[in-house]
């Protein structure tokens, strides 16, 4: 039998300031969370075990290296990750990056500044359970 982790979320953002928010926010939420500056690094830090499945990633979409859009995809092409829910984390707010967002694989957009209040429903949304039988 394996041993249950607690679930955790992967926040991927190179400012510290937003990466403290949302790890602070997470684990009043009752998640672990570990947070990247870089997106390379993240990637490599999730190839490292099969096992390391969050249940739900943060990325911004402007990141050193690789930008949050071919994070997303790469992400969304990984089996094991396929089915983890996307929040794209950006200062910009157009129709534009949006969609984009949606084509490469995100399923919700969070705009900075946000508030705690903003994280915590994203959350809440992206990690609820279903409920089983039809009702």
């Amino acid at each position: 039998m394996t041993e249950t982790m607690q679930q955790f979320i992967l926040i991927i953002d190179d400012s510290i300031t937003i990466r403290k928010i949302l790890e602070v926010t997470t684990r009043r939420a009752g998640y672990a969370s570990i947070g990247f500056p870089d997106s390379m690094e993240a990637l490599r830090w999730l190839s490292a075990s099969a096992e390391r499945i969050p249940a739900l990633m943060f990325v911004d979409l402007s990141l050193p290296k690789l930008n949050g859009f071919k994070v997303i995809q790469r992400l969304k092409d990984c089996r094991r990750l396929s089915q983890t829910p996307i929040v794209i984390i950006s200062s910009r707010d157009g129709v534009l990056d949006r969609l984009k967002g949606r084509l490469a694989g995100a399923d919700d957009y969070l705009t900075k500044p946000f508030t705690t209040r903003q994280i915590s429903a994203v959350m809440q949304a992206r990690l609820a359970q279903p409920t089983g039988g039809a009702g």
